[in-house]
């Protein structure tokens, strides 16, 4: 019986802005990628050299956001950041902003985090274009190595009616994000109407149990996992808005 293996990506240097992220990426897993293999990378290191950081001391916050900071004891600053990264509030309250980015994701704090960042008042951003960032990497590796090898960007997101976040996928490239199993039959000949599994998601999720938030392990490879080749991108996973029944 074969499985998937998911194995950390150790020795990727502190990524800053400006630096060639492919290239870095390549150096660190060129001696061990297979064909098959998808490269599972956060989005942190993609923002980073992207230079998507913002430095909470040049920001001037909105009479608004010193309205909520000030409720709810938060930094007025990084509300502010937030309110600007979103482009529709979904939902402010108990401290919590649920908004929807330019990328059409909804997600807390559109993205805007803190964490694995260096400086106590700086912030990371989403990548401008997380599906264009995966791309890069993947046409980058297709040059040095030859190989098709589809890349996943993730970041945490909580999850409605569950406790506790994962990793989905924000970028895709090289492979299709989702598996449908429409038309055809389960193992009791019952027809499956509505099963389209987000795998790029599923892989996104399981690449976090072994990079870990804490270890600073920015990348993981995801090994015989049947993915299927394809242009792909992770906007293919954003509900559309007509089918969005929590809108």
């Amino acid at each position: 019986m074969t499985g998937i293996e998911v194995l950390p990506v150790e020795g990727v240097p502190e990524v800053n802005a400006g630096d060639d992220l492919p290239e870095m990426l390549f150096e660190a897993v060129g001696d061990i990628l297979r064909s098959g293999d998808i490269l599972v990378v956060t989005h942190k290191i993609a923002s980073k050299a992207e230079g998507r950081i913002a430095d909470l001391a040049s920001v001037e916050p909105s009479e608004f956001a010193k309205d909520f900071a000030s409720r709810f004891d938060k930094d007025p600053r990084h509300v502010e950041v937030v309110l600007r990264e979103s482009e529709r509030i979904v939902k402010m309250d108990r401290g919590i902003i649920i908004s929807e980015t330019r990328h059409g994701l909804v997600c807390a704090n559109a993205g805007v985090d803190a964490s694995n960042v260096p400086g106590k008042d700086t912030v990371c951003l989403l990548p401008e274009d997380p599906d264009d960032s995966a791309r890069a990497i993947h046409e980058h590796l297709r040059e040095k190595m030859g190989l098709e090898i589809p890349v996943i960007i993730t970041d945490s997101f909580g999850r409605p009616w569950r406790v506790g976040i994962t990793n989905v996928a924000i970028g895709v490239a090289g492979m299709n994000p989702m598996s449908d199993y429409r038309g055809m039959e389960d193992p009791h000949g019952c027809p499956l109407e509505a099963s389209v599994l987000a795998v790029a998601d599923e892989l996104a999720a399981a690449s976090e149990l072994a990079m870990n938030k804490t270890d600073g392990v920015p990348a993981a490879i995801v090994r015989g996992y049947p993915y299927e080749p394809a242009s792909g991108a992770a906007e293919e996973l954003v509900m559309p808005p007509e089918r969005d029944l929590f809108r």
